[in-house]
């Protein structure tokens, strides 16, 4: 397993954690098949179907075999059991949309990268004392990068990763409030896209999306 610094280093460099869940198997795999092909390294497959796990066990089974250097994490992980079977299966790291003491206590035992999601300045508080290093900022479209802001100020030693409702036309205003990356689902792998199989659209966007975030960063 990989060192929880090094992924989160992952997903900084990258700045942008594409997130996603299909019922079906072979999709899946294409869908990750594309995001490699765009050059992305680090991917979060949600756990929101009856098929999540059997569908990340088989992903995880395709990236040894074809993308020895792909960083996978199961998504939306509400319990320890439910990180205990994604760490067995070959998780690299979890993420949740809200805080879980059980969780945190269970991260720290298997020493894996949890990334809790956070909404108010009390669960801040709570993550950075159980020493989490990156936050989701999560539903980041009912925060707004103000709050981001203004978190970075009290909170300067916390990596901040916004998710929900981050596109192509907001994602500037994220980085320049101090956002370290991105988590994209949605505006990144339409329903559209994944229903009419437009892998070019994918790898158009993913590419896009990329391109953005460096030049968004080369201009700081």
């Amino acid at each position: 397993m990989l060192k929880k610094e090094k992924i989160v280093q992952a997903i900084i460099h990258q700045g942008i954690l594409p997130l996603y869940f299909h019922p079906d198997e072979k999709t899946s795999i294409e869908i990750l098949h594309v995001l490699y092909q765009s050059g992305i390294r680090v991917v979060e497959y949600t756990n929101r179907g009856g098929q999540a796990i059997k569908n990340f066990r088989a992903l995880i089974k395709e990236s040894h075999s074809k993308f020895p250097d792909l960083i996978l994490g199961l998504g939306t992980v509400l319990d320890s059991k439910t990180a205990g079977k994604a760490i067995q299966i070959g998780a690299e790291f979890l993420v949740s949309p809200g805080y879980n003491r059980d969780l945190s206590k269970f991260s720290h035992t298997e020493n894996i990268l949890w990334i809790p999601g956070c909404m108010t300045p009390t669960e801040i508080m709570q993550v950075q004392s159980d020493e989490a290093s990156l936050v989701k900022l999560f539903p980041a479209n009912c925060l707004g990068s103000g709050f981001l802001k203004s978190a970075r100020e009290v909170f300067p030693d916390l990596l901040f990763m916004p998710t929900g409702g981050v596109d192509a036309e907001n994602m500037e205003s994220w980085f320049l409030a101090g956002a370290s990356a991105v988590g994209m689902g949605g505006s990144l792998i339409s329903k559209s896209i994944m229903e009419n199989q437009d892998w070019d659209g994918l790898k158009t966007n993913s590419n896009a999306i990329v391109k953005q975030i460096a030049a968004i960063r080369a201009s700081f």
